[in-house]
């Protein structure tokens, strides 16, 4: 009955805190989020920014939307280094997703291709651009990162994969 119980909150926890956190997320001024985004890619994408393997963005738009917090970031490369921006004149290609599932994603508890057939990513704009970038987030290499930070991208993205099935669902093992 307990088992059962926790479940259900745990599933309620993360279906609707994104909901809770779309309000107090607008209010965060770019500054910070950019900031914030660029010390995270930064120590993601090192090991590929030292080693020219971005250079496709060079003079391209990646537009990222994380649709249910209504956060968006455009990325672009130049000199070396990763660009962030609120805007820009034309993305070239946009990746948007609920916070959940670009969770997922980065704790690799799914991949880009399967959220993106289920409709749970949605890619659109220049294919060839997006096939880059997708290949690029299936190789991140967490080994930048320090190992609490490994560990929480782990753990947290363990909790919302089991966190997004639902409890109602009875599974019957033979």
């Amino acid at each position: 009955m307990f088992k059962s119980m926790f479940a259900n909150i745990h599933h309620q926890v993360v279906i609707n805190t994104p909901k809770l956190l779309a309000i107090p997320s607008s209010f965060i001024p770019f500054f910070v989020q950019k900031k914030l985004l660029s010390d995270l890619l930064d120590k993601v994408f090192a090991e590929a920014l030292d080693e020219g393997e971005l250079l496709f963005l060079q003079d391209k738009w990646l537009k990222v939307e994380v649709t249910d917090l209504k956060l968006t970031w455009f990325l672009s490369f130049a000199e070396g280094k990763l660009i962030i921006a609120d805007h820009c004149e034309q993305e070239d290609v946009t990746f948007s997703g609920a916070v959940n599932e670009l969770i997922l994603i980065a704790g690799r508890k799914e991949d880009p291709d399967t959220l993106f057939f289920q409709r749970r990513l949605s890619i659109q704009g220049d294919t060839e651009l997006g096939l880059e970038i997708k290949n690029l987030l299936e190789n991140i290499d967490f080994d930048n990162l320090s190992p609490l930070a490994k560990k929480a991208i782990g753990s947290f993205s363990s909790f919302v994969q089991q966190g997004l099935l639902d409890p109602e669902i009875k599974v019957v093992t033979a």
